[in-house]
């Protein structure tokens, strides 16, 4: 049985604990490998490596970081295909989609290349008689990565490369349930000329994570998951004095108004739903729809639906693969369940889905439910699966009034054809990302991404400018050099003290 172990000082190693955790090929059902699981001293070990890194990375000139990046971008670029393989088959998702991680991932690496320009000052020339002002960014010291299952390269790539192209040290706690991909990733950055230390992995469940949030010697913490863990993880992190940004859950709404391509839009929303079974983040969960677009975009919507197919991550034909676990899967259809049980209409339904020669994977096929109200478990929770739940609502300002009174404010998107209703959308809303005719609005790497409400504790959005914020802090120097005048004959003598 292969083991899954730590990276700590750019090495493998299993660490001091003996606790041990299952690996899951949803596709098929069967354990596929064990993880170890750290221990608090373990993560001290990891956090001592990086805090004794720290020291000369810090002082590395910006030439030498972004060497260093660009040589790591090279490294993951040419092994998109090997780490696709490594997502696909502890996740679940087809290839494509992992490689499709991979390569978001890889853009905020190439905007992490810009350290350079990223970390330019400012400077004020004589603001006062002979006084000049100006300002810096410095590293902070040891953070903390703590990210999901459902991107284990792209999730944990919106802040190690940025942290590490500021000069700070990096410590990685993974998801246990597909931990294979940031063993390969602490390889490349090895490859790639990073000293050890610099980047460290330690596999773990709780007892890690608490590790981390409590430990004197970390300066900051990112974490994206569920909103109740976000909250948890900023409430202990910060009243351990660290820096932290806490992405939580979603409950993203696609908006179809009756100016519409009715086509597009669900073409557009099928994918958006049911892309990575549903395991996102910014999945599209729940479409409004807007006076007469209702019955024909769920008419279009359902036929969609029933033409995805669904096979294991490795099958080139499949379009959508098996969710992450038995337990995900079962808590899917229990909501499925729950929503027909109040009231909701099943149009097309996914539960109790076999694919053949994969009997045993947790496969859910894409579910959608109709005539669902607010009210209902359906929408009220987040689902994270292959169920889009269908809306309905009498007027824009009606579907925005729907949205903002939803606790989270993560991602949201419109399809209409008139750039009236877009921007009053666009506007009316209180969520961190929309989509304008777009269902799946993930900023450029260049932008910071992060929602608003529940969706976020802290202030600070993951990667682009906030990014580097959060992962430096700024210097003032006012400086005077006065005039001191000491003239001094020169002389081929020997100087005496006269």
């Amino acid at each position: 049985m292969k083991t899954i172990e730590h990276w700590i000082g750019g090495a493998s190693t299993s660490g001091a604990s003996p606790r041990r955790a299952r690996v899951w090929n949803p596709a098929t059902g069967e354990q596929q490998a064990e993880v170890v699981l750290a221990s608090a001293a373990d993560v001290d070990t990891a956090v001592q490596a990086a805090k004794q890194a720290f020291d000369s990375w810090s002082q590395a000139s910006l030439s030498q970081r972004t060497k260093v990046l660009f040589a790591f971008r090279e490294l993951v670029n040419a092994n998109v295909g090997q780490l696709a393989g490594l997502v696909s088959d502890e996740h679940g998702k087809v290839v494509s989609d992992a490689a499709g991680e991979v390569q978001r991932g890889l853009e905020v690496v190439e905007f992490a290349c810009g350290i350079p320009q990223l970390l330019k000052g400012d400077y004020s020339d004589q603001v006062s008689r002979g006084v000049d002002a100006f300002s810096f960014r410095e590293p902070i010291g040891v953070c903390a990565g703590i990210t999901p299952f459902n991107f284990p390269v792209m999730v944990p790539m919106w802040m190690h490369p940025v942290a590490i192209a500021c000069g700070n040290t990096f410590v990685l706690k993974p998801s246990e349930r597909d931990p294979s991909a940031s063993l390969r990733i602490a390889e490349l950055w090895s490859e790639a000329g990073l000293p050890d230390g610099v980047f460290n992995v330690v596999q773990g469940d709780k007892e890690s994570v608490d590790a981390l949030l409590d430990h004197a010697d970390v300066a900051a913490i990112s974490f994206v998951g569920s909103t109740p863990i976000a909250r948890y993880i900023h409430e202990r992190g910060t009243s351990a004095g660290k820096r932290v940004q806490a992405l939580g859950g979603a409950k993203n709404h696609a908006v179809v108004l009756p100016d519409a391509d009715l086509d597009f839009a669900a073409g557009h929303l099928v994918a958006a739903a049911f892309g990575s079974a549903g395991e996102r983040c910014m999945a599209i969960s729940a479409a409004v729809t807007v006076g007469a677009a209702g019955d024909a975009l769920v008419e279009a919507v359902n036929a969609k639906a029933r033409e995805v197919v669904v096979g294991a991550g490795r099958d080139e034909r499949s379009e959508m693969g098996p969710v992450v676990t038995s337990e995900a899967r079962d808590r899917i259809v229990g909501l499925i369940e729950a929503g027909e049980a109040q009231g909701g209409k099943v149009t097309t339904d996914g539960r109790g889905l076999v694919v053949p020669g994969h009997e045993n994977g947790f496969f859910v096929g894409p579910t959608v439910v109709d005539q669902v109200t607010p009210e209902m478990d359906v929408y009220r929770e987040e689902i994270f699966g292959p169920v889009l739940s269908v809306l309905r609502a009498d007027s824009v300002d009606a579907a925005i009034d729907l949205i903002n009174a939803n606790p989270y404010g993560n991602g949201t998107a419109i399809f209409t054809g008139s750039g009236e209703a877009a921007r009053r959308f666009m506007r009316g809303v209180k969520v961190g990302m929309i989509g304008i005719n777009v269902p799946v609005p993930v900023p450029m790497a260049y932008y910071s991404f992060g929602g608003w409400k529940d969706s976020l504790f802290g202030q600070s959005h993951v990667h682009g400018p906030e990014g580097v914020a959060f992962y430096t802090r700024a210097k003032a120097v006012t400086s005077r050099w006065p005039e001191v005048a000491h003239p001094v004959d020169s002389s081929f003598h020997f100087p005496t003290a006269q």
